[in-house]
């Protein structure tokens, strides 16, 4: 029998070598062919006598990086027509049948009665990974690119495969759960350690001792099938079980504020999956599985995370009418820690680096942050001396502006202070090929008023980083009136080229990112002038899903810079344009008391010396509040809440101003550049999951409440009046081929 994406070749011995192959692809998915397919060789060999035994690899460089997500998308889908037509019953079983397939067919692997052997020549997750989970033996080759794990919690969903079930039975309850848990993928030395693979091998034995394993008589079946099969960390309710759930749950709630069904459903499934045998452990699994999937949670996060994020990746904003292009050589003017950044993620990628700055030694402490940064990777054994050696070549670290002739594009990441700038473009403009794209790396200033400095302003753009540069996946790309197609082409194409997510919005003050997250760290101002007390503030920021409270990422992108934009927008907008009494506590931090954030070690918070204790507090900020109010009487839904909604009613506000054209740039932009609660799906799609109605009768509860922050703007209203999306009303176009 042939198959589309695999081949199954069985030699003299019996055993059959099954190699997953899906043509026109760099890599292996599990998706509706991928399945079925699967489900048949299974049954196949299981038939055949002449089968002895089965290895399973990849005719890729990698395994396979798990499940096409679109697939359950389309079972979401179903489901909602069978809702409206045949009723509940009729699509909840619709959707536990169909889930479920791949977890029966594992489940027939391990039961068929011949040994499997999983030949892991790669980066191994997901499905795949649980594939591997079913088979009887490991063999691993010896790549130190490969990965196992198990990501799905961070698009929403949970193993659905077995892996809540295997994973806990193979290695210790605890390390299974925090695998389970955080999504995190493992090396092959810690997957040896946890009994994940059996053996790791030269690339060229894999192939072979996989089909020794079965000559040598490996047994077909799975540890905890046979009789007397003990858990690793001992059965639930014994000494060892009862010390583990109690904290398990306490970290869960900790970590989660239990905003991720998905997360809670694995604890579930552990938890009463390891009390029953196999099989009835893994119809558990199934219906917690049908359950997540059905939320509006995983519905949200696959939408953001996995299929417009892919879209956004792979050039859905892209010019189509302009041929490919590469960045060859890359001027950076300005070597401070941005620039530097910059200039370091670019050399990675392996383009060639110009960082110019004031005078040689300033420019050369920039490529010295390069230096520290992959010196750290070198002493991690994230990277080789020889990668070490060639990125620092790629980085020309000087104070002549005539080398930036032979640049493709050229980067402005000086002091956010306009005359500064504008001296910057006086001095490079001659010196830069007709054909080189100019780029400004400002946060907040607008690209129109900055490329009037420009002769040609159809090669002028704003291409925002994120801090810090190496870590943030988001690259906000400001498009001005005049920026031209060719600009925002090579910009799309440059931030692929440096492996990072893209977003395409038009120009505005602070842009998009800036806008939502300002709003973010204004509401705890607010709330501290209520006199809401500081860690209750913080707090209810972490609970509402942020990564950090308002006042500590206030610390880290630095209160005087706060400071310096409140004062920038007064100046350019008048006095009405901000407000007044946060203003004056800034300038009491900053001015008054020099506390100026994380950099100085003392901000909202005090920092002690590197390695001595934990950030507190600044145990004096109470003293600027104008009252304090009684904890006990304040709603923590409510100021959770105000968070969430202060930056998503500035979302739509950027949607009304044209600034965000995509809703899907909005949600991937909001969770990637300022960690919007991920569970949400993102900024827009927080308002359409909630339904822009009852979102918009929110805002008129809160404005009523706390102010015009929250006032929604005339769209939402329009939309709120017609039962409109943003998916809807916005729909994204094509992906560009």
């Amino acid at each position: 029998m042939t198959y589309q994406n695999f081949k199954v070749e069985t030699d003299v011995d019996g055993i059959a070598l099954v190699t997953w192959d899906i043509p026109g692809k760099s890599m292996n998915v599990v998706d509706e062919t991928t399945a079925t397919e699967l489900a048949a060789i299974v049954e196949q060999t299981t038939k055949d006598a002449a089968v002895k035994g089965v290895v399973i690899t990849s005719g890729k460089e990698a395994f396979s990086g798990g499940a096409d997500l679109t697939m359950l998308e389309g079972i979401n889908r179903a489901y909602g027509e069978l809702l409206k037509t045949k009723g509940e019953e009729a699509a909840n079983k619709y959707v536990f049948d169909e889930s479920r397939k791949l977890s029966l067919t594992l489940r027939a692997i391990e039961t068929c009665g011949k040994p499997w052997v999983a030949a892991i020549n790669g980066l191994a997750l997901g499905g795949a990974f649980e594939l591997t989970l079913a088979c009887h033996h490991r063999v691993a080759a010896d790549n130190p690119k490969t990965r196992l794990g198990l990501p799905e919690i961070k698009v929403g969903l949970f193993p659905g495969g077995g892996g809540t079930q295997r994973l806990p039975r193979i290695m210790q309850t605890q390390d299974a759960l925090q695998m389970l848990m955080k999504g995190e993928a493992v090396d092959l030395a810690k997957a040896k350690g946890w009994k994940l693979v059996d053996e790791v091998v030269p690339s060229a034995d894999l192939i072979k001792t996989a089909k020794e394993w079965i000559k040598a008589g490996g047994k077909a079946v799975a540890p905890w099938d046979e009789k007397g099969f003990k858990l690793p960390s001992g059965a639930v309710y014994s000494k060892g079980g009862t010390m583990i759930f109690p904290p398990a749950n306490a970290i869960f709630r900790r970590e989660t504020s239990d905003n991720y069904p998905a997360a809670r459903a694995i604890m579930q499934s552990v938890y009463e999956g390891l009390q029953v045998p196999m099989d009835a452990a893994l119809r558990i699994e199934s219906r917690y599985f049908s359950k997540i999937l059905r939320s509006k949670e995983a519905a949200a996060m696959i939408r953001s995370l996995f299929v417009s994020m892919g879209e956004l990746n792979k050039g859905a904003r892209r010019p189509p009418n302009v041929p490919p292009t590469k960045v060859k050589k890359l001027g950076i003017i300005g070597a401070g820690f941005m620039g530097a950044s910059v200039g370091y993620v670019s050399a990675m990628a392996g383009i060639d680096v110009i960082l110019i700055d004031r005078d040689q030694e300033s420019a050369d402490k920039g490529k010295a942050h390069a230096k520290s940064v992959i010196d750290g990777q070198v002493a991690k054994g994230r990277a080789k001396q020889a990668d070490a050696d060639a990125l620092l070549a790629r980085i020309t670290p000087t104070a002549d502006y005539n080398v930036l002739k032979d640049c493709d594009l050229v980067i402005e990441a000086v002091f956010e202070d306009r005359k500064v700038k504008a001296d910057t473009y006086a001095k490079a403009q001659p010196l830069i090929a007709p054909n080189a794209i100019f780029a400004s790396n400002t946060s907040t200033l607008p690209i129109n008023s900055l490329a009037e400095e420009w002769k040609d302003q159809s090669k002028f753009i704003g291409i925002h980083f994120f801090s810090p540069v190496e870590k943030m996946m988001l690259v906000e790309i400001i498009v001005g009136k005049n920026t031209g197609d060719v600009a925002l082409a090579t910009a799309l194409d440059y931030v692929r080229q440096i492996k990072k997510t893209p977003i395409v919005v038009n120009d505005s003050r602070g842009f998009f990112a800036n806008r939502c997250v300002l709003r973010y760290i204004a509401e705890g101002y607010e709330m501290l002038l209520e006199g809401v007390p500081p860690a209750m503030i913080e707090n209810a920021g972490k609970m509402a899903g942020m990564p950090v409270g308002p006042l500590s990422l206030n610390d880290e992108i630095a209160i005087d810079l706060a400071l310096k934009i409140i004062k920038a927008t007064e100046a350019d907008l008048g006095p009405q344009a901000i407000e007044q009494d946060q203003k004056k506590l800034l300038i009491e931090m900053v001015e008054k008391q020099g506390r100026l954030g994380r950099k100085n070690g003392k901000g909202f918070y005090d920092y002690p010396e590197k390695g001595k204790g934990q950030k507190k507090l600044w145990p004096e900020l109470k003293t600027l509040q104008p009252k304090h109010l009684d904890p006990d009487t304040l709603d923590v839904e409510e100021l959770k809440q105000r968070f969430l909604v202060v930056q998503a009613v500035e979302a739509a506000r950027t949607v009304e101003d044209h600034v965000i054209t995509d809703p899907r740039e909005a949600d991937v932009g909001s969770i990637l550049g300022f960690g919007f609660a991920p569970f949400t799906g993102g900024t827009l799609s927080y308002i359409d999951f909630m339904g822009t109605k009852k979102f918009v009768e929110l805002c008129q509860k809160l404005e009523k409440k706390f102010g015009s922050r929250f006032t929604p703007p005339k769209l939402l209203l329009d939309m709120a009046s017609k039962g409109e999306t943003f998916y809807v009303r916005f729909a994204p176009k094509k992906q560009a081929a």
